[in-house]
């Protein structure tokens, strides 16, 4: 039997398992697992500036591409303590995450040796397991179990700390030998479908909120062939934005206080019966007001977690299963009923929602200086095409982009949507693009989520890794100023300053065109929105010229308020202009700009 340490045996299990790419920061107790990466070969690593970073690095790269397991490497101590919020996000999506730290000392542990934490603890609750390893010979089967554990059931995020000990430990393990566990995945049984397509057809005005376990599962081919067959209109939530591309007939829009659309939200409230499958009715998605969002309406929920079904309401039937194995089931018996003629026909509800996307949208083309957050998204929609893969998370920035933008394949839209951490973008971005180096990536950021962890430009620059960031600059913390205006106060959310080293350039604030120069990449500033157009076409031409992230920072208006719920009720949603007559309402204050 072949001899190896058993962070070697490590290193082979993750090749084995199809991990061939690596993000992390080495450091002195997690050093044998790096010499063991370099001895092995066969796995890329990125050298992240923050663990964090390295965290939604690994997200990104997972999120990007169906099969993809993200891993993330540091040290002991402080660098566990930095996964924390990337196992969180990962936790809340659904996301197949690896990290791994180095440890104290096996005999150290618990008497306070210099970096050393109970990781296993503070993990444990944002991952499906968290395990120090004590014994050498466990190595094996932790990792083993650990792709196990995140491709079963509900996908998520596992962490294995390492004491320094324990990897440089020699163990008797043949890589030639090992094999995968089986993964396993709840499927839904022929009569489950049966009664759901009952309780379906017995409805007039049925619709589909298609959910983020469907990309999980990657059946986006087997939703849209269903909705075909029924006729039935479809929801995505924003987890699940691109499972059918937005122009399609039966795309009705998104529902929600804050990524919904007008039209997706009046057509919600004209449904009779809602088949929600791989979704989590997150309050982004229904408001707080459940009453308002369930009234009238027969619920049918498939999900692959069974603590999921009635965790926010009951629904009147629940199926526990994976959202590819239910969908193939759906198919076939709508194929059957198809077939004998018993599928009601649709098309008039099916219509009624198109008419309603077609007259409820929202104008965009606004001509004004400082820019209007709406004119910046219709200029990216023209600029960048139907093969764009966007990733964004969290603020204002992001709710006007899932509701101006355009996603027409599944995986187009990287969305961290249940933890929404600032900072998040740059690095989930990066390892969007390392999964998929062709694509045309575009990152989307406020100034603040932008300035979180702006650090990682540099890890772009360093490894060559190309995409676009607009960034919209506001000088606010845009979402929270508008979560203010309830109380009555505008406190400690303005970032505007003056910056005494760029007056002739009339940047008020960090100039974010030098920060990202000085990190080793491309950048361009627009203020007039005949510019913005031309300005996304050269940035396209940069990143691929110089294989670097390029960012394009719109100066906009101070205040536009989006999508607010004063009774976080879908039914009475304001956007907009609408804003303008809420109490408390600031007036747009004007920035001055040198041309």
């Amino acid at each position: 039997m072949p001899r190896m340490t058993a962070a070697r045996a490590a290193v082979e299990i993750l090749k084995r398992e199809g991990v061939d790419t690596a993000f992390g920061v080495p450091g002195a107790a997690i050093n044998p697992f790096y010499a063991a990466l370099k001895a092995s070969g066969g796995i890329d690593h990125t050298l992240a500036r923050h663990v964090e970073g390295a965290s939604h690095m690994a997200e990104g790269y997972t999120r990007a591409k169906a099969g993809n397991i993200g891993v993330c490497i540091g040290t002991s101590g402080p660098a566990g303590t930095d996964m924390i919020t990337g196992l969180y996000s990962a936790s809340g999506d659904s996301i197949p995450i690896l990290t791994i730290t180095g440890q104290a000392p096996t005999h150290l542990l618990h008497k306070e040796d210099f970096q050393a934490v109970d990781i296993e603890a503070i993990a444990a609750p944002v991952t499906k397991k968290a395990t120090t390893v004590l014994e050498a010979a466990q190595v094996p089967g932790v990792f083993q179990e650990a792709f196990h554990l995140m491709r079963s059931g509900r996908p998520g995020p596992v962490h294995v700390d390492l004491p320094i000990d324990v990897q440089q430990t020699e163990i008797e393990f043949d890589p030639d030998f090992y094999e995968p566990l089986p993964v396993h995945k709840p499927a839904a049984s022929r009569r489950q479908i049966e009664k759901a397509l009952t309780m379906l057809g017995a409805s007039e005005r049925p619709l589909i909120v298609a959910g983020g376990g469907i990309v999980n599962a990657d059946a986006c081919d087997l939703l849209v062939e269903f909705a075909e067959l029924t006729g039935i209109p479809v929801v995505p939530t924003l987890m699940g934005w691109g499972v059918l591309p937005d122009d399609h007939a039966l795309n009705a829009g998104m529902v929600g206080q804050q990524t919904g659309h007008r039209y997706g939200n009046a057509t919600f409230l004209e449904s009779d019966f809602v088949l929600g499958i791989g979704n989590r009715w997150a309050n982004r998605h229904t408001g707080y007001r459940m009453d308002v969002y369930t009234e009238g309406r027969t619920f049918v929920h498939v999900d692959i977690e069974p603590t999921q079904i009635g965790r926010i309401f009951a629904p009147d039937y629940g199926i526990v299963s994976d959202a590819g194995a239910a969908l193939e089931l759906f198919v076939e018996v709508a194929k059957e009923l198809k077939a004998d003629g018993r599928l009601p026909d649709r098309s008039a509800w099916a219509a009624a929602a198109q008419e309603r996307k077609a007259t409820l949208q929202r104008r965009t083309h606004f001509d004004d200086v400082p820019l209007k957050p709406q004119r910046v998204y219709e200029e990216m929609n023209r600029a960048f095409g139907r093969d764009t893969v966007y990733v964004s998370t969290i603020g204002l920035s992001q709710i006007a982009g899932a509701q101006f933008l355009h996603v027409y394949k599944p995986r187009h839209w990287i969305n961290c949507g249940q933890a929404g951490p600032l900072g998040w973008t740059v690095p989930a971005a990066l390892g969007v693009a390392t999964a998929a180096p062709d694509a045309t990536v575009v990152a989307l950021s406020g100034d603040y989520d932008f300035q979180f962890m702006i650090e990682e430009l540099a890890v772009g620059a360093q490894h060559r890794i190309p995409y676009v960031h607009v960034l919209v600059n506001n000088s606010y913390l845009g979402l929270i100023r508008q979560a203010q205006i309830g109380l009555d106060i505008n406190f400690q959310v303005n970032l505007e300053f003056e910056n005494i080293n760029t007056p002739e350039l009339g940047v008020y604030g960090v100039d974010h065109v030098k920060v990202a120069e000085g990190l080793g990449c491309k950048a361009l500033r627009v203020t007039e929105p005949d510019d913005l157009l031309p300005a996304f076409e050269r940035a396209r031409k940069l990143a691929a010229e110089h294989r670097v992230p390029v960012v394009v920072e719109a100066i906009l208006e101070r205040i536009t308020n989006i999508s607010m719920s004063p009774t976080a009720d879908i039914s009475a949603v304001k956007e907009f202009e609408d804003l303008a007559t809420e109490p408390g309402h600031a007036p747009t204050a004007i920035r001055t700009l040198a041309p």
